[in-house]
């Protein structure tokens, strides 16, 4: 069994900061790569950012310059800082994990998500 806790996210103006962690515990025995994804209502959920076990990070387009992903995969912790926010970066955040488990297979398992609103 795997648990993705996520912490952060609120109401912030725009233009403002907020920083959202996330720590993957359980029977974790290899993290592949760590990050967020978030949604709208009506919408598909988006990749926002990935980190992964080479330190590779991969930005959405419309986060790039403003977002930063960062974390220590090999210890299951990965953070979001999310700078220069815009309204329409509201949604929710998700958390998600690609890893190999106590079922020795690779599996993707998600936070619960966190609400960000920015306001104009």
């Amino acid at each position: 069994q795997v648990q993705l806790a996520e912490s952060g996210g609120g109401l912030v103006q725009a233009g403002g900061s907020l920083r959202l962690s996330c720590a993957a515990s359980g029977n974790i025995f290899s993290m592949n790569h760590m990050g967020w994804y978030r949604q709208t209502p009506g919408k598909q959920r988006e990749l926002v950012a990935r980190l992964t076990s080479s330190d590779t990070t991969n930005y959405a387009d419309s986060v790039k310059g403003r977002f930063t992903i960062s974390g220590d995969i090999a210890k299951n912790t990965v953070d979001l800082l999310m700078n220069s926010l815009k309204p329409e970066d509201t949604a929710v955040y998700y958390c998600y994990a690609d890893l190999i488990g106590a079922g020795l297979n690779w599996s993707e398992h998600w936070g619960q998500g966190t609400q960000v609103t920015v306001s104009s």
